[in-house]
């Protein structure tokens, strides 16, 4: 029986052996039940691998104005701007935000879900690590709270996905580099944490391809959150050695492109437009930085006024009771021309 999949409460009771009433009241509050009952159903929770849908339960009793917000890396300041827009839409509407960021830990990503359920949540915005998330985990735990997704996609979990229009970056980047200089070459680490820099690959590669130009994709080693490292060690690296076939180099992201900028000042390569300049360095994102790097970093900025509004009101409508297709929200971004490039 173990082995069988427990659907409902009604099925978890009969099999552990304890009435529907109280193990109801159990999910309710732990601590409204005797301690050995408590101990009970708990084994029972372990032996059948059993979670209720808590969603199903908010439904027969007053929601809580408990909601999560799970972010993959807080010292990021662009998830911390993401972050601040939709607590403050959050808080704007009488509900209790609590922030969470996982530091790109995916254990520490399924604690925090397990610690959510705790706070029996009305909703969660939830931005997941993407290549290194446990999605069965995450698919499981928005089974149970409703829950959006935002900036890393996830194929049909949750109750839709809001983002940016990563396909859309390279187009737009590829075409002003390309009119204004020499076509680009792309920066990239070999193994990105987040699954975004896939799609700006290959938008790049299209871009470039479909103006006639040959892709040069200059991958380099390092994994994890740290870009700005990365970009200076290893992109700095790939400088020196000469395999950069363009003036002009175009970064997955632009903490990654403010790693390279470093990269350029050590080496003494001077970045900008003007005629005595060596380089153009171009970034993705519109990270909050990008405006006061030296010189200033062209990029594609995401709107993320739109993304946190789409996504709050979103799962607000789901916590009030509107029927939810699964719905997926791409915003696209906007040149920003600075004089890095």
């Amino acid at each position: 029986m173990a082995k069988d999949t427990i659907r409902n409460m009604e099925e978890f009771a009969a099999v552990s052996g304890i009435s529907r009433p109280t193990v109801s009241k159990y999910f309710n509050d732990p601590e409204s039940v005797r301690q050995s009952t408590r101990q009970r159903i708990e084994d029972a929770l372990e032996k059948y691998d059993y979670r209720p849908n808590i969603y199903a339960i908010n439904q027969n009793r007053k929601l809580t104005k408990n909601l999560g917000i799970v972010v993959p890396y807080l010292a990021d300041p662009f998830f911390a701007e993401l972050a601040r827009n939709i607590e403050q839409r959050c808080v704007a509407a009488g509900f209790r935000p609590t922030l969470y960021s996982s530091y790109g830990d995916p254990d520490r990503e399924n604690d925090i879900l397990d610690s959510l359920r705790s706070l029996k949540p009305a909703g969660v915005l939830l931005a997941p690590l993407g290549r290194t998330s446990n999605q069965a985990v995450i698919e499981k735990f928005c089974n149970d709270v409703p829950t959006i997704l935002f900036d890393s996609f996830i194929p049909d979990v949750g109750l839709g996905f809001v983002g940016s229009d990563n396909s859309q970056f390279g187009p737009l980047i590829v075409e002003y580099l390309c009119r204004t200089g020499e076509p680009p070459s792309f920066l990239e680490m070999k193994t990105p944490a987040n699954p975004n820099a896939n799609k700006r690959r290959h938008a790049y590669i299209n871009a470039m391809e479909q103006s006639g130009h040959e892709p040069q994709v200059v991958q380099v080693d390092g994994e994890g959150w740290h870009f700005e490292e990365i970009g200076r060690s290893e992109g700095g690296k790939a400088l020196a050695a000469g395999l950069f076939k363009s003036n002009t180099v175009l970064c997955s992201n632009d903490r990654l492109a403010i790693g390279f900028l470093t990269a350029c000042y050590e080496q003494n390569v001077r970045v900008g437009r003007d005629s005595d300049c060596q380089i153009r360095v171009a970034g993705q994102d519109d990270h909050p930085f990008s405006r006061f790097t030296c010189p200033p970093l062209t990029t594609i900025a995401q709107d993320y006024d739109a993304i946190s509004r789409c996504a709050v009101e979103t799962l607000f409508k789901a916590i009030e009771g509107s029927e939810n297709k699964h719905e997926t929200r791409l915003f696209e971004g906007r040149l920003v021309m600075r004089d890095s490039a």
